[in-house]
């Protein structure tokens, strides 16, 4: 199905097309990075965003760069600060990066006006205004005031209408970087022109989280596997007994109505044939494996079971596009990591034959990073919730306000 049925093409100009010559570029990226007492645990996103660095700082630009980080409440707080982002950066760039202790006012500006081509000077934590999640006018002018153009390559945060993505397009002329660029690329494979069979794998812990993205790729997919506590809402509503699983009762029609459309558009869904269960949830709890897809009243699901292991790796191993969002079950407690991480294995020996895969979502790049695997998948996708919407066909705001 040709991309332009489903969503309009957007117009989009590219970094490669910007004259940046002593320019200062305002460059947002997504440094919304894991910390471990003051320390970054996980730098891809910030090694994803080098590319696009290293392209502007070749041709002679003065960077700033804009991110968020965490949820502070609209007001500075110490544990989010950026700073730990900034000394990550600079190893990897290889050179010394300003740091401004706020990204707007007076003394941001001054910062940011002293820049001399091929400096990079790294603003402190977007978020630490109500402006920037409320896109107030005001306070997108006042970060535009840092730059003389825009560069968006934060794929991670285009889903979200705030000052920094839908606010300063509106102000300064703006491109997209190459991260953006490549996640474009490789959603629009999988939506424009998948290599068949195309099989969608789609765990985590909500049924809410994922519907839109689950009826929409029920026009795409050859074969659809549902894992994850969204499993058991699927399962209640055939009458499977879940036991004291997680259930979104609220949900359960909603979820049959996607397995009947599976079946009017005769793709293949699936669910887990059998589960790992425990009592409680704590990492020592004894786990049963149940005997079939139904759980006894007394246990909770905590992963797919060994038969679901093996018939998802094979369902896996048969398709030529894959495309990969949300663990199997809770995969941070190790006993119960083994169905995302079989899943994580499967993928990369199916990407060794040849099939394209995409995975994408904050906790399925984490059971990557678990296994050791980052590196062995077609594309990990920097960013879950932009990937959802763009797989549902809504247009991002932060693209949007690009194109217009």
């Amino acid at each position: 199905m040709p991309q332009s049925s489903e969503r309009p093409a957007l117009k989009l100009r590219r970094i490669q097309d910007l004259g940046v010559k002593n320019k200062k570029i305002l460059v947002r990226v997504d440094y919304n990075v894991p910390l471990k007492n003051g320390k970054v645990e996980d730098d891809s996103r910030i090694k994803e965003t080098l590319p696009t660095l290293n392209h502007l700082l070749e041709g002679g630009a003065k960077l700033v760069l804009i991110s968020h980080l965490g949820r502070p409440k609209g007001k500075a707080e110490a544990k989010y600060s950026l700073k730990p982002a900034a000394e990550v950066l600079e190893k990897l760039l290889g050179k010394k990066i300003g740091f401004a202790s706020d990204c707007v006012g007076s003394s941001a500006e001054k910062a940011a006006a002293a820049l001399k081509a091929g400096d990079v000077l790294m603003m402190e934590n977007l978020r630490f205004h109500p402006g920037e999640e409320a896109n107030d006018s005001d306070f997108a002018k006042a970060l535009s005031k840092l730059g003389d153009l825009f560069v968006q390559d934060a794929f991670g945060a285009l889903h979200r209408a705030h000052a920094s993505t839908a606010g300063i397009p509106k102000l300064l002329k703006g491109a997209i970087g190459f991260l953006v660029q490549k996640e474009l690329e490789f959603l629009d494979r999988v939506i424009g022109n998948p290599n068949r069979p195309f099989l969608a794998v789609i765990g985590g812990a909500k049924v809410s989280d994922k519907l839109g993205v689950l009826v929409k790729l029920l026009d795409r997919v050859d074969s659809l596997v549902i894992g994850g506590g969204m499993a058991y809402t699927f399962l209640a509503a055939q009458g499977i007994s879940i036991g004291k699983s997680l259930l979104e009762k609220d949900k359960v029609q909603e979820a049959q109505g996607v397995v009947e459309r599976a079946y009017a558009k005769k793709v293949e869904c699936l669910l887990p044939a059998d589960h790992l269960a425990v009592r409680e949830i704590r990492p020592d709890a004894e786990v049963i494996a149940t005997q079939g897809m139904a759980i006894p009243p007394e246990l909770i699901g905590v992963d797919i079971g060994p038969h679901a292991i093996e018939f998802f790796a094979e369902e896996i191993q048969k398709a030529k596009t894959i495309f990969w969002n949300g663990p199997m079950g809770i995969f941070e407690i190790d006993a119960f990591a083994k169905g995302s991480l079989a899943v994580a294995q499967a993928m990369a020996e199916a990407t060794e034959k040849g099939a394209t895969t995409i995975v994408g979502g904050g906790d399925s790049l984490a059971v990557l990073s678990k296994a050791g695997l980052s590196g062995k998948m077609s594309h990990c996708s920097t960013g879950g919730g932009a990937s959802l919407e763009l797989l549902e066909g809504k247009i991002l705001p932060g693209l949007e306000a690009l194109a217009s």
